[in-house]
């Protein structure tokens, strides 16, 4: 008989950012997250990961959330994310990642490879988010 066994490649951790865990609820019906009621809306919540997190309406029904962080650098002052729409931009280098995605949208060359944003995991209960690491 032949076994082939099926490796598990391991998880490759994004080498710039920290592994910061939280859990936080957002109860959709509050007016603070009025923009999350809305497709292709989003929030950020302070004070939470690195540089906060950021969670953003997909279809909705279905939500994601990102750290707030660049993650092509260590981090510093200027890496904080500024959401403009649908996107979010890193003020160090220009780097803007889509937040239906958390792709890099404008790699530069020497980035080897470049790194997406970081995911946080959400969870829907009835209008409740539970977002956490």
């Amino acid at each position: 008989m032949l076994f082939l066994g099926c490796g598990k490649s391991e998880l490759q951790r994004n080498p710039y950012l920290a592994d910061v865990r939280f859990q936080r609820e957002i109860n959709l019906s509050l007016p603070l997250y009025n923009e999350l009621n809305f497709v292709g809306g989003s929030y950020l919540i302070e004070n939470v990961g690195i540089n906060g997190v950021l969670v953003f309406n997909l279809n909705g029904s279905s939500f994601l959330a990102w750290e707030a962080t660049c993650p092509n650098h260590a981090p510093k002052t200027c890496s904080k994310l500024a959401v403009e729409g649908v996107l979010v931009n890193c003020s160090c280098e220009a780097f803007q990642y889509s937040l239906a995605t958390g792709q890099l949208l404008n790699p530069s060359e020497n980035l080897s490879p470049p790194q997406g944003l970081l995911f946080y995991q959400v969870q829907n209960y009835n209008g409740i988010l539970r977002v956490s690491n």
